[in-house]
């Protein structure tokens, strides 16, 4: 049996979500927009760094994150 592998996508700095743009469930390619920051009025996009299915979402629009703090986590592989 293989063990499934994740890969959590973390913020970079201290930002405000703008708009999350994937759900549980959703295949998401390298690439992909996952989410918008706005950090000093700066519109910062968050790619998905690989191939995957997205199985949290652990911000909603609105937030508030720190720099690293676990955004969205991606099951390795669509």
């Amino acid at each position: 049996m293989t063990r499934e592998q994740t890969t959590d996508v973390v913020a970079e700095m201290v930002a405000n979500v703008m708009t999350v743009s994937v759900a549980v469930g959703d295949p998401v390619s390298t690439g992909d927009t996952l989410l918008m920051l706005e950090s000093m009025k700066m519109e910062i996009p968050v790619l998905a760094e690989r191939d995957g299915t997205v199985t949290h979402v652990r911000v909603t629009d609105g937030d508030v994150v720190q720099e690293g703090d676990i955004l969205i986590t991606l099951r390795d592989g669509a």
